[in-house]
């Protein structure tokens, strides 16, 4: 069964190729690897913290006063844990890692995770056709090098306050002294794309090398790319995902002057009390390989891609306004790439960043693609983001995303969105085809089609990604077929309720319905 579909509107997409995610690695706020991660994600943990002093110094760059020249009016946010890192182990010359961009010394940490977890590493493939494209957008070492050759305006104001020229001589000294000098690894360890050149370079990889920047969805954008080379048959394997590690006070300076950070320093996706976003860091990154060829390889097949759809949001608006029709847009292109409808996607991981705009065009959007098929019943589709738990991660939101949805319909668990008790009564939730997911739920397969997810990603500049997968079904495996027994979850309130429950079951019935029917129950009991 293909599931409803979506309008038949236009478009010439044909059916994706068949992708397999074949490999995970990760680092990301209280987590150094993809277990951490998910271990977060299903336990709900709240990992917004206090700024660290090595980011910046809050009594320089505070004030509560949103609007205060020079200040940020937030605090708070999600940051990495500290990582090992042994620059000889990846073959970066101890003197060059000052000079070097965290977000390239981390993202060969992240690289080496997806390799260990690929089914025999790189052994067996052939290095000509393993390439290596990654979401990035801006590194924090450019901000540092910009500041040193400023130099010439520090002289102009210091002499314009009468200041004597030796005493100019020393200030710019001083302070040019505060940032390291530039060297020949200095370049280099500043551009965005060498977090993939580092990565090619290291492991010995002659496939592709790039990033792309699509703000906020280059996750996505380069996950797009990525399928597109598998597809195209010039690759074999893609290391592909999203890479941001900067979290410091210019990344915080123009999110504030947008202003899209949250003034109570929360972020809140979906709710009633959504105000803004936060900001979070993170790297996760995925093996990707046409499905055919990992099943004849026998690797692990954590999730198949199925459909990636993307668009821009055209003329008419401000670049940086959020477009329901631009994104409904990707949404419709994508399930027709995956040859099955939106009805029968039960999780979608939304872009989900907490802002009053970005909250209510996407669920807008999400409204008009699944509203639009077969399907009669409401609220069906379990919605959330994982930014209400780890901020937003900017250039890596999409991978972050991705690798939720993912692990959801690997484990088969529904993991929660934390901090939506109340949801926006704006959203209509009752009368839609989704509810918010608030606590971890077993997620029950029926007998028609296997777990389906869908993770979206929206940048400035109106760029729109939305991609939908599915469940590994091995071919011959039989992993559709209702099974003669189903796990049936049951709750009540007291023990002689749960007794009558159980009494009541109507045994007669399809095991797996009956499995479905309760999850159903037990998960609409714990909404209210």
């Amino acid at each position: 069964m293909r599931g409803s579909g979506p309008r038949a509107d236009a478009g010439r997409e044909h059916e994706q190729v068949p992708v397999a995610v074949v490999g995970l690695g990760a680092i990301m706020p209280g987590a150094v690897d993809v277990r951490g991660f998910w271990r977060n994600a299903v336990d709900g943990r709240d990992l917004i913290t206090d700024v660290p002093p090595d980011h910046w110094l809050v009594e320089d760059y505070y004030s509560p006063e949103p609007g205060t020249p020079g200040k940020t009016y937030v605090r708070r946010g999600a940051f990495l844990p500290p990582v090992d890192f042994d620059p000889l182990w990846h073959r970066v010359p101890p003197r060059d890692v000052p000079m070097t961009d965290t977000a390239q010394l981390l993202g060969l940490v992240v690289a080496e995770q997806v390799l260990a977890d690929l089914a025999g590493g790189l052994a067996g493939l052939d290095r000509e056709r393993v390439s290596v494209i990654l979401g990035a957008s801006s590194l924090e070492l450019l901000s540092t090098v910009a500041c040193r050759v400023q130099y010439p305006l520090w002289r102009k104001a210091l002499r314009e306050q009468g200041l004597p020229e030796s005493r100019v001589r020393a200030a710019v000294d001083a302070i040019s002294a505060q940032y390291a000098p530039g060297t020949e690894a200095t370049f280099p360890g500043l551009l965005t794309n060498v977090v993939a050149g580092r990565i090619a370079n290291r492991f010995d990889l002659h496939g592709a090398n790039h990033t792309t920047d699509a703000a906020c969805a280059s996750s996505l954008a380069a996950v797009h790319g990525a399928v597109a080379e598998l597809a195209l048959g010039r690759a074999d394997l893609v290391l592909t995902g999203g890479v941001d590690a900067a979290n410091g006070i210019d990344t915080f300076m123009c999110f504030t002057e947008t202003p899209a950070l949250s003034p109570t320093e929360d972020c809140r996706p979906f709710s009633a009390g959504a105000d803004g976003t936060m900001l979070g860091e993170g790297l996760a990154m995925f093996a990707l390989k046409r499905l055919a060829d990992a099943e004849r390889a026998g690797d692990r097949v954590y999730a198949v891609l199925r459909g990636l759809g993307a668009s821009s949001d055209g003329g008419g608006t401000a670049i940086y306004a959020p477009v329901p029709q631009g994104q409904a847009r990707a949404l419709r292109r994508a399930y027709r790439q995956a040859g099955y409808g939106p009805g029968t996607v039960e999780l979608v991981e939304a872009h989900g960043t907490g802002t009053a705009a970005g909250d209510r065009a996407e669920f807008r959007a999400l409204r008009e693609v699944f509203d639009d098929g077969d399907r009669e019943d409401r609220r069906w589709c379990a919605l959330g983001s994982v930014k209400s738990q780890i901020g937003h991660t900017k250039a890596a939101a999409g991978a972050a995303g991705l690798l939720k949805a993912v692990l959801a319909v690997h484990h088969g668990v529904l993991p929660p969105t934390i901090k939506v008790d109340r949801p926006n009564p704006e959203l209509d939730f009752a009368g839609s085809p989704f509810y918010l997911n608030t606590v971890a739920r077993p997620w029950v397969r029926g007998p028609d089609h296997p777990r389906r997810a869908a993770v979206s990603s929206f940048g400035f500049g109106g760029s729109n990604f939305h991609l939908t997968l599915e469940e590994h079904a091995p071919s011959g495996a039989g992993r559709l077929r209702t099974a003669p027994t189903e796990l049936v979850l049951l709750g009540a309130d007291s023990a002689e309720e749960l007794l009558a429950r159980i009494d009541g079951l109507d045994t007669g019935r399809a095991p797996a319905d009956l499995a479905r029917d309760a999850a159903r129950a037990f998960s609409a009991a714990r909404s209210h």
